[in-house]
């Protein structure tokens, strides 16, 4: 038996439980923290001395009720000490953000994608992390991790791209170029994470919801390609192999137009950022393609029950005519069931989801550390 290792498990485990309580509720004090999370009071001030030192936690002035009884220190996330970066590599594009531990966008930058040779593409987005980096160095901000999120399906058991048509990828051995191009770049050595884009999306809206995040969530992002980001149970849903969500690929029309995998009929093939942009001037072709959007929101509400469904992607926040006419689809078909759809908004973060997403993936992951994952470095 591991003995050490174990009793460290156990360290992180108590440490998410309390970083998780103060984000559900900032402002509690260490007595509460103990009564609240069922740890005892020494165990509680040992970990929540570590966590200010470290910059994860920040004190308020002490309070007390009334005038009566020994003051007590609120407790909040640090909201500037320190900072994860967001990578999104999109089919035609390179975002990079950094972000703090609350969602606050401190910097971001983009540019089109050089090559979609793996190695280059890595290459490129550690080249930009460097500079978010800098900029996050510059204002004394300690680096958390790195997350990255991409047009494809990502095995998180075995760190392997499954499929990335809109790249041409297929079964490529990607955490670990990533994870060279970020040591060559120059980033410190912390825990970096992959991600499909729509499933990093998903974690934008989940993690960074200041207090009002659903349980249940679906994000639609409708780009050059389109997925969906499923948060259940306070868990990212992403397969057997991290193909869920491979929403574009499901058939709207038998025989429809040729879509990039071969196939036709796709739901890319109607709502993707190609197919909108190729008939941007039809407004035949937005109402239709909006009706598809609108069936693919009606199955995934039906077949995940959320309370709420996002979207984002250029189709949708480049074209909200299109929002508008999925909306109506989807309550009709609501209407039409006797039921009440579940809310529907755009993307909090716009074109920059994915990217915020990636880093709420390095946050949502050090708050769940029994939950399995590909962890290329380990934070001390």
């Amino acid at each position: 038996m591991k003995t050490t290792g174990d009793q460290q498990l156990v360290k992180r485990i108590n440490r998410s439980v309390l970083l998780r309580l103060v984000r559900e509720r900032p402002g509690l004090s260490r007595a509460q923290l103990a009564s609240h999370s069922g740890l005892t009071k020494s165990t509680v001030s040992l970990l929540v001395r570590e966590l200010v030192e470290q910059g994860w936690l920040g004190e308020a002035p002490a309070t007390t009720t009334a005038g009566i009884g020994r003051p007590s220190t609120p407790l909040r996330i640090h909201p500037h000490a320190r900072g994860i970066i967001g990578i999104e590599t999109a089919v035609d594009c390179v975002r990079v953000v950094a972000v703090s531990l609350l969602g606050e966008v401190w910097w971001s930058g983009e540019e089109p994608l050089a090559s979609t040779a793996p190695a280059a593409a890595c290459a490129q987005a550690a080249r930009l992390a460097r500079l978010a980096y800098d900029g996050m160095a510059a204002r004394g901000l300690r680096l958390s991790g790195v997350g990255l999120g991409l047009p494809g399906a990502f095995d998180e058991a075995t760190g392997v791209v499954r499929f990335a048509p809109n790249l041409g990828w297929r079964n490529v051995d990607f955490l670990p170029l990533l994870t060279r191009a970020l040591a060559a770049a120059g980033l410190p050595e912390v825990p970096v994470h992959t991600q499909n884009e729509a499933d990093a999306a998903a974690l934008s809206e989940y993690e960074f919801a200041s207090g009002d995040g659903e349980d249940a969530l679906v994000f639609v992002n409708c780009d050059v390609g389109v997925g969906a980001g499923i948060v259940l149970n306070d868990r990212l849903f992403t397969g057997a192999q991290g193909m869920a969500g491979e929403i574009g690929h499901t058939i709207v029309q038998v025989d429809g137009p040729l879509c990039s995998c071969g196939r036709r009929g796709c739901a890319e093939a109607f709502i993707g950022a190609r197919a909108i942009a190729g008939e941007a001037a039809a407004m035949g072709h937005t109402r239709q393609a909006g009706q598809f959007l609108g069936v693919l929101l009606q199955n995934l509400w039906t077949t995940f029950n959320p309370r709420v469904l996002v979207l984002g992607g250029s189709s949708c926040v480049g074209h909200p005519a299109l929002v508008q006419v999925a909306q109506d689809t989807l309550n009709a078909y609501a209407a039409s069931a006797g039921m009440a759809a579940p809310a529907l908004r755009v993307a909090r973060y716009g074109m920059l989801a994915p990217a915020v997403g990636a880093a709420a993936l390095v946050l949502h992951q050090y708050l769940r550390p029994m939950h399995p994952r590909q962890t290329a470095r380990q934070l001390p």
